[in-house]
């Protein structure tokens, strides 16, 4: 398993009115947008912009970082390695497979696996 980016998670009550300074802080515009879980969510330069009330945000709360990997099919084999848990998946989500993993220490990562 090779991680190809990390996107900083930033969670919002309005992804309409938190778009446009992302715009201007990264001169880019929104790579995909959609509805999951309850949320909207949004990726943005390095960020993936989460937006929905705080009972709806609750649960997305807890995951510190997304992490882009080739194949989540290492994530097994990572965990061997290193130790953790998985908290849930893998799931199919609108862009391909996710799952969300407690490692030691602490941090949480949301991993991703994104369709061809």
């Amino acid at each position: 398993m090779r991680v190809l980016a990390t996107l900083a998670r930033l969670y919002v009550d309005d992804l309409d009115r938190a778009l446009p300074t992302l715009r201007s802080l990264t001169g880019q515009d929104t790579r995909m947008r959609f509805q999951h879980g309850g949320v909207e969510v949004a990726s943005i330069g390095g960020f993936l912009v989460v937006a929905g009330g705080d009972e709806a945000l609750a649960p997305f709360r807890q995951v510190q970082s997304t992490v882009l990997v080739d194949d989540l099919d290492g994530l097994p084999e990572l965990l061997d390695a290193q130790g953790g848990e998985i908290l849930s998946g893998p799931d199919q989500v609108p862009t391909g497979r996710n799952a969300t993993v407690r490692h030691p220490g602490g941090v949480v990562f949301e991993y991703v696996e994104h369709s061809a």
